[in-house]
């Protein structure tokens, strides 16, 4: 039963985190139509031609732009906003030490968003993951989901996940904002939500 449990409590966590993730990610394609439009150009080269618009496995390597689009919008908004870790050992951080076994909270959602490592923090600049700009970046200053040992055992998956579900919908359809409506609010829960929902127009390409 415990291990029946455990399996359903990932489940669970799974979609949800995946679904958080690609809301914001469509968001951030409709805010931003400029790189919505190279990642539906970048979808078309690769699926014009066939029979099927089914994504492959060897496609998701050619989606490039979408590939630095999503980290972007994961780096604005984190599927999962924070994270717990219990210390194993006393640790000195910036001459205050912890000792072991205290509780700390990780803010992705503010890791993401340090200026002394993000310049032009609150910006959607997808190029800022090219190889050149994140070769000399610390490894820490971006984790959407999490890091080291314990970090997320189905990253991949998700990130595929994502990958292929934003490509079919961005062969058939074009996102745009609703004028009269609000843009979402951040409220971070276990995962990343909206306050006040997520207002999509969604136009069939013709």
């Amino acid at each position: 039963m415990l291990v029946f449990e455990t399996l359903m409590h990932l489940l669970h966590i799974g979609h949800d985190t995946t679904s958080s993730g690609t809301m914001w990610f469509l968001y951030c394609l409709a805010k931003y139509p400029e790189y919505q439009a190279q990642i539906q150009e970048e979808v078309d080269a690769v699926l014009d031609g066939r029979d099927s618009d089914h994504i492959q496995w060897s496609d998701l390597s050619k989606l490039k732009t979408l590939a630095l689009c999503l980290k972007e919008s994961m780096r604005l908004y984190p599927p999962v906003p924070f994270i717990q870790r219990e210390l194993i050992d006393d640790t000195d951080i910036d001459g205050h030490v912890f000792p072991k076994g205290t509780l700390v909270t990780i803010a992705i959602m503010h890791l993401h968003t340090n200026p002394t490592v993000w310049e032009d923090r609150d910006e959607f600049k997808p190029e800022r993951f090219l190889p050149e700009q994140t070769k000399d970046r610390d490894t820490f200053s971006y984790v959407p989901f999490s890091a080291g040992p314990r970090n997320c055992i189905g990253q991949h998956f998700a990130i595929d996940e994502i990958k292929i579900l934003v490509s079919r919908i961005m062969r058939k359809f074009t996102l745009e904002l609703v004028p009269d409506r609000p843009p979402p609010v951040r409220f971070a829960q276990a995962t990343l939500q909206s306050k006040n929902g997520m207002w999509l127009k969604l136009k069939p390409r013709t």
